[in-house]
């Protein structure tokens, strides 16, 4: 007996369950609202057994999919966290889909459409992979249904989401950062997520409604459907969204490089400066401390991490790389200038391609030597003093004035070789500085070349970068 009541539980649990399973979906099939009055009251009321089905999927057939059409508004960029690598976005979500359990005649009830609360009706499970935060945005809590079985689910949501930013163009760097919605728990062969309007029309309206004019501006939204090889569809349907936005630099232009462009220029003038003078060395060190300085000033406003070095901070180190190889060519410049009194000669092969080559490269020739006084005048001097006491028959008074004049001439000689050392010194130190003023056209020269290469190599390399 015992066997036999064990036999029967099991037996009519099975039948219950077998029953079921064939008989619900039968009554589900014609299942429709009817109301009882033509108002609002009713239709909530009809639609109360509908409400005790927001478990499952609203379809009679299990082996039916559903279909979510969805699109969004971009109303606002709330920023872009370089250091965090994320975007937050601020979105106006819209999903459809139809419902098999919520139609009903219009006319019968007395209207096409109703707001109900959200938890009466199953919702998708609609996530979005990228996602780091918790939405704070406001919640909605009711959805609309409608007469033919559609179902309008409308909310804000505040995206916070991981992106990959390239900020080597900083500041006209362009981001793309996707955004990937598929659900959680279902598999493509029960839902299925499809654009709901065209990409151009979401550019569109969102460009229209954006009402933050922060650092960053829209330049487009794309979408496109991931696809995977599985026959089964044993995998969640993914819908990728890429937003594209493009950072406002006009305030990083007015703010990092005109100053910059306006030091380095005031740098390459201080060349006019006298170079002999110290005032020129003194004043590059003070423009050298007031970029140092502009630097730690605005260093908040680069940014911080990155996969590659910004073009900007490049351009900023070679500023500076460029002042301090200005300031060590006004040293040595000055030095030899204001020593050049105390060198030995010129050496022959600096001569020769200082003064005679690079000379008359910078338009700067060697200037002319002076005729030196051949020894003929010497000659004709030691010739006036130098006289025969025997041709001259005079007396004794006459041989002493000779010989004073005789002294007087080697004095007169010894004065004369003192004043052509010195002029032969004095040529030396006119030599130095002429080389001196040459190195210092040269190096202004190739100042101007290497400013003007390197400004236009990371020009070119901005375009090229914004570009892509």
């Amino acid at each position: 007996m015992a066997s036999k009541e064990i036999a029967l539980k099991w037996v009519f649990p099975s039948a219950t369950l077998v029953f079921l399973i064939l008989i619900v979906p039968a009554l589900c099939s014609s299942f429709k609202v009817n109301c009882s009055k033509p108002d609002q009251p009713s239709l909530l009321a009809a639609l109360r057994p509908v409400f005790d089905l927001r478990a499952i999927r609203p379809v009679m057939n299990q082996t039916t999919h559903t279909t979510i059409t969805m699109y969004f508004t971009l109303y606002g960029i709330l920023g872009v966290d370089e250091k965090s690598q994320v975007l937050i976005t601020y979105l106006w979500m819209h999903f459809w889909w139809t419902s098999e359990f919520t139609r009903w005649d219009p006319v019968q009830c007395g209207m096409s459409n109703i707001s109900v609360p959200k938890e009466n009706i199953w919702l998708p499970d609609i996530v979005i992979n990228e996602f780091m935060e918790e939405n704070k945005a406001p919640s909605v809590p009711y959805i609309y249904l409608y007469s033919d079985g559609r179902v309008h689910d409308a909310l804000p949501l505040r995206v916070v989401s991981s992106c990959n930013l390239d900020i080597y163009a900083f500041p006209f760097d362009i981001q793309n950062c996707s955004l990937t919605f598929n659900s959680y728990i279902y598999y493509s062969i029960e839902l299925n997520i499809i654009l709901g309007r065209d990409t151009e029309l979401m550019t569109t309206f969102s460009k229209d409604v954006m009402t933050t004019m922060g650092e960053w501006a829209l330049v487009d939204i794309t979408a496109q459907k991931i696809e995977k090889n599985d026959k089964l569809g044993l995998y969640p349907d993914m819908l990728a969204f890429y937003i594209r936005v493009q950072r406002r630099s006009i305030m990083y232009v007015v703010t990092l490089l005109l100053p910059s462009c306006f030091l380095i220029t005031l740098d390459l003038f201080s060349f006019l400066l006298p170079p002999e003078s110290t005032d020129r060395s003194s004043f590059k060190m003070t423009i050298i401390f007031g970029y140092t300085v502009f630097l730690l000033i605005m260093n908040d406003l680069l940014p911080i991490t990155g996969n590659t070095i910004p073009l900007i901070n490049v351009f900023f180190s070679l500023c500076l790389v460029l002042m301090v190889a200005s300031l060590l060519e006004t040293i040595f410049i000055t030095n030899i200038l204001i020593n050049s009194s105390d060198f030995s000669p010129v050496p022959r092969w600096i001569r020769m391609l200082v003064l005679n080559f690079l000379g008359c490269l910078v338009c700067m020739p060697r200037r002319r030597e002076k005729p030196k006084g051949s020894g003929t005048e010497a000659a004709a001097a030691k010739a006036r003093f130098d006289v025969n006491p025997l041709e001259m028959g005079g007396s004794a008074e006459e041989d002493e004035a000779l010989t004073e004049l005789k002294s007087l001439s080697r004095v007169l000689q010894a004065v004369r070789y003192e004043m052509e050392q010195q002029q032969k010194g004095q040529q030396s130190s006119e030599e130095w500085i002429q080389v001196g003023f040459i190195i210092d056209r040269l190096l202004f020269g190739l100042y101007i070349v290497f400013i003007s290469v390197s400004f236009i190599t990371i020009i070119i390399l901005w375009v090229i970068s914004c570009s892509q």
